[in-house]
């Protein structure tokens, strides 16, 4: 059976990153599944908090597993797969129950405490879920980048953006060395959301390198929507091996469904709406793994 960890490792050693793209309903997930599929290249699945409790913690397991069992590449680390991700999991019960479900990482996010605090709570859910599955990855999260994927007119409040507010390497490395988790998603001039009308504020590129030199494991890079193909071949290179892409998929959606609606006024029938907005997801899709697996 493919595992997440093993998956990781041939993204390091080919020098790509693996995509992770979040979903809230069947037809983000009919796009992401059969891009992937069409692409011969795994990714990485994400279902946050309210997002499991719209879905449902088990079914959506249950939905991938019976994906991967018909089209999965089971031989293969680079090969087709899909991989579950409980992403930005507050409450250490629902942590606990996506482990239990069977989900292949979990990102507990403390990066709106305190760098002790952080530490102090990401260690016991680390220690707790590693009790419960010792192969599940566990991702943990230094500095508020923002919460929502949305559109934005200006930056989130609160959000890690200058210099002083960023992940420092010495951080991340205690961070890490302190609670053992397998992944670490830094702030690195990154934010959820995209803003409108333009592109997201620049990545700081050295510091992922230093933060990679410090940790030697692998980086996620959430709040990917918005930010420039040049930062991103560059954050690759320094050392990112995740990038989360969420809220553009969720812009597409949206004038997908818009556009089927438009198209036809007195339909009725889901299925019969929704391929516009199906297509219009997997262009972004496509476009955003041609450009993390360097193809």
């Amino acid at each position: 059976m493919r595992n997440l960890l093993n998956t990781l490792q041939w993204a390091e050693e080919k020098g790509v990153a693996l995509p992770h793209f979040n979903i809230a309903g069947y037809e983000q997930f009919k796009a992401i599944a059969e891009t992937a599929r069409d692409m011969k290249l795994p990714v990485l699945v994400g279902v946050s908090e309210g997002e499991r409790g719209y879905l449902g913690t088990k079914q959506v397991r249950d939905l991938l597993s019976s994906y991967n069992e018909e089209h999965g590449d089971k031989e293969h680390d680079g090969g087709f797969w899909l991989f579950l991700n409980a992403d930005h999991t507050h409450d250490p019960a629902l942590a606990k129950e996506a482990a239990a479900a069977g989900f292949d990482e979990v990102l507990f996010d403390g990066g709106k405490l305190p760098l002790d605090e952080d530490i102090k709570q990401t260690g016991e859910v680390v220690k707790t879920l590693k009790n419960i599955n010792p192969a599940l990855v566990m991702e943990g999260e230094m500095g508020y980048i923002g919460s929502d994927s949305e559109i934005w007119d200006k930056i989130p409040e609160g959000a890690a953006l200058s210099p002083d507010a960023l992940t420092k390497p010495e951080d991340a490395a205690r961070f890490v060395s302190e609670t053992g988790v397998d992944m670490l998603a830094p702030a690195v001039g990154n934010v959820h959301g995209m803003f409108r009308g333009g592109h997201d504020p620049r990545l700081d590129i050295q510091r992922i390198k230093a933060i990679k030199d410090a940790v030697k494991i692998p980086l996620v890079l959430h709040g990917g929507s918005g930010t420039v193909d040049e930062d991103f071949a560059a954050a690759i290179d320094a050392g990112i091996t995740i990038v989360h892409i969420s809220t553009e998929i969720r812009v597409a959606w949206r004038k997908g469904v818009e556009y089927g609606l438009e198209e036809k006024p007195d339909e009725v029938a889901p299925y019969k709406i929704m391929p516009a907005a199906i297509e219009g997801m997997k262009a972004v899709i496509e476009a955003r793994m041609k450009l993390f697996y360097k193809q």
